[in-house]
C-alpha cells in the first residue's frame, strides 16, 4: 500500500506569522515544531541558495525527533541547475556531506533537481542531466523540468534508466509549458509539486517570489490532482506531494485539504489558518460529524 507524504515547500516566511505561526512566539519556538504536527514532509529551499551545513541537518532532525515519520526533501543548489558552470567536485561533495545526516537517519525523501522553464530539451542539456545523475547517483533523485519539450517517451525512459523520479507539476500552462501529469519513472517514489496558477505574474520580470506564487487552489482544481496522485499511488511505494503556493500560508491550507482528500485521516488545523481560509471549516465540520471525506455524496475516486 502506498504511503503519502504531503507538505509544503519551505517554512521560513514572514507572512505566515499570525496565520500559520503565532504572532507572539513562545520562547524557543521553531516553525518545524508546529508544522510537524500537521504535515509529514517539508521541502528545504534554503539549500538552493547556499550549500547545506551538516549542523543544520542535525538541527532539523532534532526538531522533528517526536515525529518519526517526518521527512525532508532537499532542493539542489542553484550552481548545478541555474548557473550550470564553474562548479567543482568540491561543490558536489560539500552538498552531499551537508545532507548526509538526513540520509543516515532515514529522514531524506530525495534531492530535488529543479530547472527553470528556459531549460529546454537539447542534446547538450540531456548530456548535462546525465552527468548530474551520475554525480549524485548515491542519493534518491527527483527532477523537475518545466518546458514541454521534455515531454517525450525517450526522456522518461532516460529517467527510468538512471532511477530518477520525474516530478509532476502544476503551473500556469502556456504554449510551451509542461502540463499536469501522473508519470512515474521510479517505482520507489513519485513526486508532485503544485506551484499555483498565477498566470498574471508567472513570467512577469519584476514580480517577486510572493507575487508569483500567490494562489489558493479551489476545491475543483484539487480534485483533478487527487485523481493523479492516486494514480501515482498505484505505481509507486511512496508519493511526495509539495505545495509551493506559499504566500500567506496558502500552501499549508491546500496541503491539509489534499491530506484530507487522499487519506481521510482525522487531522488538526491551526485555528488562525481556518480564520484566514474559511474553506477549511468544511473539513472541521465533517470531522465533527464523522464524515471524513471532503466530498460528501460523491463516489470516491479510484
Amino acid at each position: 500500500m502506498a504511503r503519502y507524504y504531503i507538505g509544503t515547500a519551505g517554512w521560513s516566511y514572514k507572512d505566515w506569522e499570525g496565520i500559520v505561526y503565532p504572532e507572539k512566539k513562545p520562547q524557543g519556538f521553531h516553525p518545524l515544531f508546529l508544522l510537524a504536527r500537521y504535515i509529514n514532509i517539508v521541502e528545504i529551499n534554503s539549500t538552493f541558495y547556499r550549500p547545506p551545513a551538516i549542523r543544520m541537518s542535525l538541527s532539523w532532525i532534532k526538531k522533528v525527533a517526536d515525529f518519526p515519520d517526518f521527512i525532508f526533501s532537499v532542493k539542489l543548489h542553484q550552481v548545478f541547475t541555474h548557473e550550470r558552470k564553474d562548479f567543482s567536485q568540491k561543490d558536489v561533495d560539500e552538498f552531499k556531506f551537508g545532507i548526509e545526516p538526513l540520509r543516515v537517519k532515514n529522514r531524506l525523501a530525495s534531492i530535488l533537481i529543479q530547472f527553470p522553464w528556459s531549460y529546454i530539451n537539447t542534446g547538450a542539456h540531456t548530456d548535462y542531466l546525465v552527468n548530474l545523475f551520475k554525480l549524485f547517483e548515491d542519493f534518491p533523485l527527483a527532477l523537475e523540468v518545466r518546458h514541454s519539450s521534455w515531454d517525450t517517451p525517450d526522456f522518461y525512459s532516460l529517467l527510468s534508466e538512471y532511477k530518477v523520479c520525474f516530478c509532476n507539476i502544476d503551473q500556469p500552462v502556456f504554449r510551451n509549458s509542461i502540463r499536469p501529469s501522473s508519470i512515474t519513472t521510479n517505482p520507489d517514489f513519485s513526486y508532485v509539486r503544485l506551484h499555483g496558477r498565477n498566470y498574471e505574474n508567472w513570467f512577469k520580470k519584476d514580480a517577486g517570489r510572493d507575487e508569483r506564487y500567490n494562489y489558493l487552489y479551489a476545491k475543483e482544481e484539487l480534485k483533478d490532482w487527487i485523481k493523479r496522485i492516486k494514480e501515482l499511488g498505484n505505481k509507486s511505494q511512496k508519493i511526495f506531494v509539495i505545495t509551493n503556493n506559499h504566500y500567506r500560508g496558502q500552501a499549508l491550507a491546500n496541503a491539509l485539504q489534499i491530506k484530507n482528500m487522499i487519506t481521510n485521516e482525522k487531522l488538526e488545523i491551526p485555528f488562525p489558518l481556518i480564520k484566514q481560509y474559511p474553506v477549511l471549516k468544511e473539513i472541521v465540520e465533517k470531522l465533527k460529524s464523522g464524515q471524513l471525506d471532503l466530498f460528501e455524496g460523491e463516489e470516491e475516486e479510484a
